[in-house]
């Protein structure tokens, strides 16, 4: 059975993972190879199917690819114009605020909102969902992600 505990750390070892891809962003040959790892750590790619629906698409908006993926946390793929490396922003905090959390066997699901901090201290609010499933050897991997700006009613 999954954990709090586990879900957490899964949480921070993302937001860690997207700032240190952040701080390579001088150095093309490294983040490629960080973010390559860190899809293949925590997406369920290798696995199994991925919904990733990331923030910041909107034509071809669901990355169900690893190539999608890596396209959207660093850009530089002509198949996904809108990408312009998320991850490479870069970040210098990310705070994740679970609505809730539900747990079931071997998959746990998470909702609720994460704040990213730019170098400038703007923090921007993402709503978010992130599906987990357990493997073999006990680790989270992703196999959902969806991710939302905020709604903004007309005025």
């Amino acid at each position: 059975m999954i954990t709090k505990e586990e879900v957490l750390s899964a949480q921070k070892e993302w937001a860690d993972w997207i700032i240190k891809i952040g701080t390579l962003k001088e150095n093309p040959s490294a983040y490629i190879n960080e973010t390559e790892s860190f899809i293949t750590k925590l997406y369920n790619y290798d696995n199994g199917k991925v919904l990733f629906k990331p923030t910041r698409a909107s034509v071809k908006q669901f990355r169900l690819t690893k190539e999608g993926a890596l396209s959207y946390f660093v850009g530089g793929n002509s198949n996904f114009p809108e990408d312009t490396g998320f991850a490479l922003q870069p970040w210098k905090k990310i705070k994740f605020e679970n609505a809730d959390i539900i747990f079931e066997e071997e998959r746990a699901f998470a909702m609720g909102n994460y704040y990213l901090t730019d170098l400038t201290g703007e923090e921007t609010k993402i709503e978010f969902m992130v599906g987990y499933v357990q493997n073999s050897e006990r680790e989270l991997k992703i196999n959902i992600h969806h991710s939302s700006f905020p709604y903004i009613p007309n005025k």
